[in-house]
């Protein structure tokens, strides 16, 4: 059963898929600290053959955003946990399925584009763990619904959580 429960605890998840992975590239940076990020790129582009390098300045600065980003899009993904999913439950949701979509549509288009179409089906296996159960809206929990519709009603209609 899909719950709020569920959705808000797999915002965890979704977050650590993303966020995990700006580390490792933001460690790419630099020749000494680039190794995990060369063979996870190496993987990335299978087979494992070792013509992904690290070797350019161009690839280490992007490697550097790329870093920078997907650790921001983990955050933020805790972010809108702590602090949007119980007032917007529905809205989270959408966002993080809208945002691993377009991810999805673009990254791969790149990948395949770029002659690393392996990648696109790595993506598969990833938007389906990003997204998990949040494909489908979870089914409510009326008496958590109630106490919002009250505290809504009894604040003027503006809720704000800290």
């Amino acid at each position: 059963m899909r719950t709020h429960r569920i959705h808000k605890m797999w915002l965890i998840v979704s977050a650590l898929v993303v966020g995990g992975f700006g580390p490792v590239f933001t460690l790419g940076t630099l020749a000494s600290t680039s190794g995990f990020a060369t063979w996870a790129l190496d993987l990335l582009s299978w087979p494992l053959d070792g013509v992904q390098n690290y070797d350019g300045d161009t690839i280490r600065f992007l490697s550097a955003l790329t870093g920078g980003f997907l650790l921001g899009w983990g955050v933020t993904i805790l972010c809108l946990r702590a602090w949007a999913y119980d007032a917007a439950p529905e809205g989270v949701r959408r966002s993080l399925v809208v945002g691993a979509c377009t991810w999805f549509l673009f990254d791969s288009a790149g990948s395949i584009a770029s002659g690393n179409a392996s990648n696109a089906l790595f993506n598969i296996f990833f938007l389906a763990l990003l997204v998990g159960p949040m494909w489908v809206p979870a089914k409510a929990d009326a008496e958590r619904d109630v106490r919002n519709a009250e505290a809504l009603q009894s604040s003027g209609g503006v809720q704000v959580r800290n």
